[in-house]
């Protein structure tokens, strides 16, 4: 579950209200709307002239109290001569409402459901970016590290308990790393390896899995040791399908984020991550060296 909700450079207090967190994003939207006007040197009662509309729309607009319509965005940047800037506060403005989605809503009827939910998109997807922080992505999960993990959700968010069945549909999802017309570049930090998701054999045996699936050719995947010096450092685990969505969890909520510029920084800081990774016999050596660990205190 969360381990796919903040910016990447900087930690940001989210708040788990997902109507009061779709508000600041609502008011986000209306402030860079009146930034475009004031860009362009009009005041409100100019761009309710340019755009037909009544001045008070245009302050309902700016000040979040109205979502504006994709062609209500359109209209405005080309009154403001900003036609460039339409596509991203449209993705923007779409985000605005669901960027949250709520964790017990969505697992009313089980844990399965939710699994299945993610299908379409990884079909779809032929560019993976995966970035964790204290778990193994879910693509890479054994059956028990999964059922171990999705058993402390259920019980925190109360959800119907269908475990057997959301470990299955978890399983099958991961059918799409196999296929070759899919890439997957993977970044774990070294901590990934260290949270136990159920017991030492359990853990024994997904770090083993890891060492399987990376030696797939359409996989890549590096890891970050603890305590070296690099240039970024993620404050959150992400994962980017292809140029179109980045996806967060936190415990209370899902977050997506589609904005093309929001998008770019965290392929940029995926990217910058990405250097300071070790790949290959170096990446085993870190691996094999946890396992022997746990293996010690077995």
């Amino acid at each position: 579950m969360p381990s796919h909700v903040c910016g990447p450079w900087q930690s940001r207090t989210v708040t788990t209200n997902p109507s009061s967190s779709a508000r600041k994003a609502q008011e986000a939207l209306g402030i860079r709307l009146r930034d475009l006007r004031m860009d362009a040197g009009l005041t409100g009662r100019e761009l309710a002239a340019a755009t037909g509309w009544h001045f008070t729309r245009i302050s309902k607009l700016e000040h979040g109290v109205q979502t504006p319509t994709d062609q209500d965005i359109r209209t405005w940047c080309a009154a403001c001569r900003a036609e460039d800037q339409a596509a991203d506060l449209i993705a923007q403005s779409r985000a605005v409402t669901s960027m949250y989605m709520e964790w017990r809503r969505r697992t009313r009827a089980g844990m399965k459901q939710l699994m299945l939910s993610g299908v379409p998109l990884y079909e779809r997807t032929k560019r993976f970016r995966i970035y964790e922080l204290n778990v193994v992505p879910g693509l890479f999960q054994t059956a028990d590290y999964a059922r171990a993990m999705l058993a402390v959700w259920i019980e925190f968010l109360d959800a119907h308990d269908d475990l057997d069945a959301a470990v299955a549909a978890k399983m099958a999802r991961q059918s799409v790393i196999y296929d070759g017309t899919k890439t997957f570049a993977v970044l774990l930090e070294e901590a990934s390896l260290r949270t136990w998701s159920g017991n030492a054999d359990t853990m024994l045996a997904q770090l083993d899995r890891l060492l399987s699936v990376m030696t797939l050719p359409n996989i890549s995947l590096g890891i970050l040791p603890a305590m070296i010096e690099r240039q970024a450092v993620g404050s959150a685990g992400f994962w980017i399908f292809d140029e179109t969505v980045v996806a967060l969890e936190i415990p209370t909520a899902s977050i997506e984020v589609t904005q093309p510029q929001e998008i770019g920084l965290y392929a940029r800081m995926f990217e910058q991550m990405s250097r300071a990774a070790v790949y290959g016999r170096d990446a085993r050596a870190i691996i094999i060296r946890v396992q022997s660990e746990i293996d010690g205190r077995n």
